[in-house]
Parts: C-alpha cells; structure tokens; sequence
C-alpha cells in the first residue's frame, strides 16, 4: 500500500536492524541467514526483496539470457546461480541495465534520494542511501561494510575514502516488469 522506494527504504533499514555481523562466505541456496551475517550486497537484495523484487531470481534469469546471447556484459565465466546475484559488480551491471542512473556527484546533492543505491570505487562496494541526513544535508548510508562496523546507518557519505561511481533508482518499468513475469513462469 506504499510506494516502492519506501518500501525500499524500509527493507534497507530492517536489514540494519538486524545489525548482521560481515561475514563473506559461500552458502548453499544463495541466501546467509540475514539477522546474523552478510555482506553489502545482501542489504540490497534484501531491501529490494521488502518491496517485493526477487533480485536473485531476476539476476539468474538476465545472466542466463546474457549468456545464452553471446554478451559479456555481466563477463562471468562459469554460472553459480548461489553467489552471482550477492557479487556487487553483477548487482551494478544489474542496475545499469534496468534501472535509472543518477548523478554521482555530492554537489548535485538533491538527487540522492532515500532508497537510492550507490555504488564505490567501480563496484568495490554497494550501499544504500538513508532518509536520515547531517547537519549539511548529506544523507547517511545504510551499509554493511566491514567487520569493525557496529551501526549499519551512518553518516559517512563525505568522509568515506572511496569514490562514488554509481548512483541508481530502482524504479518500476516495463523491463523490470519483463523479468518479474519471468519469474513468475519459472516457479
């Protein structure tokens, strides 16, 4: 009953109350047990899984399809349907394809908006953008970054050392539309 990018939001921020420990593993099935550990990806496909996306489901069919047509837009070699929708360079060739792109730049502060994802250092890292912002109006991320992170929502957008190299809404259209009926006709 409310828009997608709060729905979005909402999912980012439950996954940050879990407060999951980072732990980068391999796990059978794909998914980590999400209130214990993860990494930054899974905050995505977990925020978008709250709106009502199934980002794995939707990347194993784009990756396949890619496959099948001789792209290398996704340059995986051997398919593993467990970890290509949890690596952040599939989650930005993901978003590249499907969704709007937006500026990077923190001068052109108006356009990070709570539930835009940004993705670092030319796919290093991925996190999303918070509706909480500083003093100067720099929106907090929302993250899972590292073993030493204790809060997983912090102002740290303009001190982070890595560079923003993507900036994406993850808006409802026909292509994501396409691929949601996919799904659907693969269960």
């Amino acid at each position: 009953g409310i828009d997608d990018y709060t729905d979005i939001l909402n999912g980012a921020k439950k996954y940050a109350e879990f407060n999951p420990k980072y732990v980068s593993k391999y796990y059978d099935g794909g998914y980590p047990p999400v209130e214990e550990e993860g990494v930054c990806t899974d905050l995505i496909w977990y925020a978008l899984q709250e709106a009502g996306y199934n980002l794995k489901e939707m990347m194993i069919i784009d990756i396949r399809n890619d496959q099948q047509n001789g792209s290398v837009r996704y340059n995986i070699k051997y398919r593993d349907d467990n970890i290509d929708f949890r690596r952040v360079g599939n989650q930005e060739t993901f978003l590249k394809t499907y969704v709007e792109i937006l500026p990077t730049s923190l001068e052109r502060l108006e356009t990070f908006q709570p539930g835009d994802i940004v993705t670092f250092e030319d796919s290093e890292h991925i996190a999303m953008i918070s509706d909480k912002r500083n003093k100067n109006g720099i929106p907090y991320l929302i993250q899972n970054s590292d073993e030493e992170q204790t809060e997983k929502e912090e102002d740290v957008l303009e001190e982070t050392p890595m560079r923003i190299t993507g900036h994406y809404r993850f808006t409802f259209n026909g292509d994501i539309k396409k691929l949601m009926n996919k799904v659907k006709n693969s269960e």
